[in-house]
């Protein structure tokens, strides 16, 4: 059952997942992963006949990404993976449905850093798309942790992040004239760090 399970679903974010159970993406036609890694998150959409893009700042990852899609070529075809950054995507304005960011903006270096990724994502997306981003964020641990400038925070389980919280993500989405499709939803993992998923419609 967990095999049949896993060869359905591979190892996508399971709070990505849950939007696809729900039918948020349903007439999603052009889909952007923006920060894919080796593509944990495109392989469901792969084998599901979406036609599914990534861009990575690792070429290693990309090269594993283009194997991977190798069999699916009609509706993916290798040129829609590239090494790129999420800062400076390649594509033009309003082309994807959806972009997806799962675990890459708390990577960021700086405020400045942080709000280039943003608005680069929020400029490829189509009116009436969607933003899917899960990234760690101070909600629930605001006194475990502790800041080291620009936005960057020390967190209990000793990793280094670019932190958000919930004032943040509500004043960035009014920013964006974009509206919240699902309240935030936040993942405390023992008090050793936190995971919200920030749920866009623009």
């Amino acid at each position: 059952m967990k095999e049949d399970l896993r060869h359905l679903t591979g190892n996508i974010d399971i709070y990505l997942f849950d939007q696809l159970l729900k039918g948020t993406y349903v007439d999603c036609k052009a889909i952007l992963d923006a920060g894919c890694g080796q593509g944990r998150n495109i392989e469901y959409f792969l084998k599901n006949g979406y036609t599914i893009y990534g861009i990575d700042a690792s070429a290693d990852h990309i090269s594993k990404v283009k194997q991977m899609a190798l069999p699916f070529s009609g509706t993916s075809p290798q040129e829609n993976f590239r090494a790129a950054l999420v800062e400076d995507l390649p594509f033009a304005d309003g082309k994807f449905d959806l972009v997806i960011s799962s675990a890459v903006l708390h990577f960021a270096s700086s405020v400045q850093h942080f709000e280039q990724m943003l608005h680069s994502m929020w400029r490829v997306i189509s009116e009436g798309g969607f933003l899917f981003c899960r990234l760690a964020s101070a909600i629930g641990i605001e006194t475990l942790v502790k800041p080291v400038g620009d936005g960057r925070y020390m967190l209990p389980d000793g990793s280094e992040r670019f932190l958000v919280d919930q004032e943040m993500l509500l004043n960035l989405t009014a920013q964006l004239k974009g509206t919240l499709h699902e309240p935030l939803k936040t993942t405390n993992v023992q008090n050793m760090r936190a995971m919200t998923t920030w749920c866009l419609r623009k």
